[in-house]
């Protein structure tokens, strides 16, 4: 596990540093894509309504403080505002036109509501580049549903491929969804920028949580257009990739095993003390194991579950065949490999006052890496200092619009 001196010590600020984004978007989607930027030394100012990101609210929560917003809002100057005020709209117009990078997943049109669209904004700096997540998109018949992370997976078709055959489709224990458009929304960030390099102008960046979810779907479309195959829940295997299935050890325990290359499905044979399995008329060839991937998964079901899980996987390993078990977050924690890795960082909270653990920064850079500089602040704790800094505004000025209940200050 880090500390966050060690990673001053060598990460610095970052390879982003000279980029300012201003973090409009609240529960998962947006301030993840505005992590990603702080995550890798982007000055990141985060502007909260008054009553706090509805983030807070999901998760765990050790007294009144949010682990989850320890993590997600890291790196980020978090400030309130409260942007139906004309005073409040006034902000984040002026902080808009001091920023390369807007991030915002309200419902299309509330934003003109307020007059903090795009093209408001535009008119203040020509340069800004728009990072726009919704449920639908910008346009079309859905753009004004409100959506989700999870309803965009479920219109994407990706959950119905989720889950068991027998059952309904299942979700992940985490949002998956907003955490793909998210990424889309930063790697389209980044394009934008790269382009107004050139150009000098910014562009609406326009990331439909559906239309994410819907780009994992890439195997399934030309299947349907092509033969008109509908793809369903198949479980734990993978159709056409035998064997890649989970299996159960003798303790109950569980393992997933991928071996469907000729030359791994050899050494999982032998690994098994069933190198006849591999042999010619056998299922030496890939296309014979697909077509009985049932019985080639019995005999791989009938080998491990006679075997504790640790026999398995050190048997597996040995033979180089990939394998593992099914980690838990303890298993995380106890790791090796996640230590070596430093992919547990312990930094700072201030609300919590003491370090807290979250998931390191990824990608590794070699060169010019991406640090933790300390957990997501409370709501409101850096109001005053980025109104002084970034807009020059005195205490009195400041008092002025906390009075007026247009911002608010821890």
């Amino acid at each position: 596990m880090t500390s966050c001196s060690e990673r001053e010590k060598s990460g610095g600020r970052g390879p982003l540093s000279s980029y300012r984004v201003l973090e409009l978007g609240s529960t998962v989607a947006g301030p993840f894509c505005g992590r990603l930027f702080a995550d890798f030394g982007a000055e990141v100012i985060k502007v909260e309504m008054p009553e706090g990101d509805p983030v807070r609210t999901m998760g765990s929560v050790e007294g009144s403080a949010s682990l989850y917003a320890a993590s997600i809002f890291r790196n980020k100057s978090l400030i309130a505002v409260d942007m139906r005020t004309a005073h409040g709209q006034d902000i984040v117009r002026r902080l808009a036109e001091k920023c390369d990078v807007v991030i915002e997943n309200f419902r299309p049109g509330t934003l003109e509501k307020w007059a903090l669209g795009y093209e408001d904004l535009r008119a203040v700096n020509p340069g800004i580049v728009m990072v726009r997540i919704s449920g639908f998109g910008q346009t079309g018949p859905y753009s004004a549903r409100p959506g989700y992370g999870v309803i965009g997976e479920a219109m994407s078709g990706l959950r119905n491929l989720t889950g068991d055959p027998d059952r309904p489709p299942a979700r992940m224990n985490t949002s998956l969804g907003d955490y793909v458009a998210g990424l889309y929304a930063a790697f389209g960030a980044m394009v934008a920028l790269d382009a107004r390099g050139r150009s000098g102008k910014g562009q609406v960046v326009d990331a439909a949580l559906y239309e994410c979810a819907f780009s994992f779907m890439e195997p399934h479309v030309p299947a349907y257009n092509r033969l008109g195959v509908i793809a369903q829940r198949t479980g734990s295997e993978l159709p056409g990739s035998v064997p890649n299935n989970l299996y159960t050890s003798k303790e109950g325990r569980h393992i997933h095993i991928t071996a469907m290359a000729d030359s791994v499905f050899k050494r999982l044979c032998h690994a098994m003390g069933r190198p006849e399995l591999a042999a010619e008329g056998m299922y030496k060839a890939a296309k014979a194991r697909v077509l009985d991937a049932a019985e080639v998964d019995r005999h791989i079901q009938t080998w491990v579950g006679a075997h504790a899980l640790e026999e398995v996987e050190a048997a597996l390993v040995e033979a180089d065949v990939p394998a593992t078990r099914i980690f838990t977050i303890a298993d995380v924690f106890a790791d090796p490999h996640f230590r070596a890795r430093e992919m547990l960082a312990s930094v700072p909270s201030s609300e919590l006052r003491a370090n807290v653990t979250v998931a390191n920064v990824v990608p590794k850079l070699s060169d010019t890496p991406g640090n933790i500089r300390h957990a997501g602040h409370r709501v409101g704790e850096d109001t005053r200092q980025v109104l002084a800094q970034w807009l020059d505004l005195h205490d009195d000025e400041i008092d002025n619009l906390i009075r007026d209940c247009a911002v608010m200050a821890a």
